[in-house]
């Protein structure tokens, strides 16, 4: 039976976004989460060189995964063998490459409601099963170990991610290690997407590596590196389940491109740029954060990191596509329903990107100001 997969709503927004922009409108994009910035100077200045000097083709950079075990030397303290890094054309094959080598077909996943749209989907396109557990406020919408305990029966898996998408939370450290304690008591394999790690805005992410070395960490140069367009990812793995990643890695995805490969492992050069990109979504964090509740958006997920906000439109609507619809026809200002992150309770959310311009947040902000206004004013007329 083919699997059935729910579209990308915010694909969907950013498509009439731009034929908007065709029109000759003025379009801010904040539909997805996607660095307005571009790569890092030296990334690009050593793409310039490898084109000029190198044919380039199949393969995988082992200065670079070098570079990246020294890297999380560098930031968390924690020794990894380079050959355990399997380089991905960006985190979503990672994801796939970690799910298809690590489960089979029925298994089922424990991972957040609301979280990024694509782990439910790709779970249902290998034929697994997603168990999502309502995380709310109560829990800042991420994943406790006492959820994972009481889940019956046991999964063979579960999909954490933090700082998470699409509400930024961070799970605390002591949480992260109870939920690896959870994990290891009852036979639950971890995958990790700490696809936002570098973009803190309180205490730093940990990896769950420093609690559970046995799980699989997805991760890319897309987000902190600011790299999107280069697809390159990487997958962590356990050193007995690397045969096992490299087979499925080469029939499903040969190799991660070569030129992104030698560009990468320049951004390492550049991290004092990339956390000047920090100060800029840092701002943008700050602004958006002062003017929400001006807009009436007075129930916002915990911002801890990453760059997005996720507030309720409940008191304005049950209808969050419809709603970011409108909002761009009116506006121009482009969200994300929802509904991609929460199938149940995203009707009456919405997700803010503050991955562009500060002058572009600010505005956002006058435009919506007025809209936001004018709905509450329609509704307060219409009882």
């Amino acid at each position: 039976m083919q699997a059935q997969l729910e579209p990308f709503h915010a694909v969907g927004i950013s498509r009439l976004a731009h034929a908007l922009k065709a029109q000759g409108r003025s379009i801010i994009h904040m539909e997805f989460g996607q660095p307005s910035t571009g790569a890092p100077k030296a990334a690009i200045a050593q793409a310039h060189q490898v084109l000029d000097a190198d044919n380039m083709g199949y393969w995988e950079s082992t200065p670079l995964k070098e570079r990246l075990a020294r890297f999380y030397d560098e930031r968390y303290g924690i020794k990894v063998d380079a050959n355990r890094f399997v380089m991905t054309c960006g985190a979503s094959p990672a994801l796939v490459l970690a799910l298809s080598s690590l489960f089979s077909p029925g298994d089922r996943i424990a991972l957040a409601r609301p979280g990024y749209v694509a782990y439910r989907n790709t779970l249902k396109a290998l034929h697994m099963e997603p168990v999502e557990i309502a995380c709310g406020a109560d829990v800042r919408y991420q994943l406790t170990a006492a959820a994972l305990a009481a889940l019956e029966p046991a999964p063979a898996g579960v999909i954490i991610a933090s700082p998470a998408n699409p509400t930024g939370t961070i799970i605390a450290a002591d949480e992260l290690e109870a939920i690896a304690g959870v994990c290891r008591a009852r036979g639950i394999r971890i995958i990790s997407d700490e696809i936002y790690h570098g973009l803190s805005y309180v205490e730093p992410a940990q990896t769950i590596l420093a609690y559970a070395p046995d799980a699989l960490v997805v991760s890319s140069f897309s987000k902190y590196f600011s790299m999107a367009g280069w697809r390159l990812g990487w997958l962590l793995v356990p050193a007995e389940h690397i045969d096992r990643a490299w087979a499925y890695c080469g029939n499903l995805f040969l190799t991660a491109p070569s030129l992104s490969q030698h560009a990468a492992l320049a951004a390492f050069d550049a991290l004092d740029e990339l956390e000047s990109h920090l100060t800029v979504y840092t701002e943008n964090r700050r602004l958006l954060l002062d003017a929400l509740p001006g807009l009436g958006l007075n129930a916002i997920a915990p911002p801890d990191g990453a760059f997005y906000l996720y507030a309720s439109i409940a008191h304005l609507t049950d209808d969050s596509l419809d709603f970011c619809k409108r909002l761009l026809n009116d506006t121009g200002v482009a969200t994300a329903p929802g509904i991609d992150f929460d199938p149940v309770e995203g009707k009456r959310f919405i997700r803010f990107s503050f991955a562009v311009s500060t002058p572009e947040i600010a505005e956002a902000i006058r435009r919506m100001q007025p809209w936001f206004a004018a709905q509450a004013g329609a509704l307060m007329a219409g009882q």
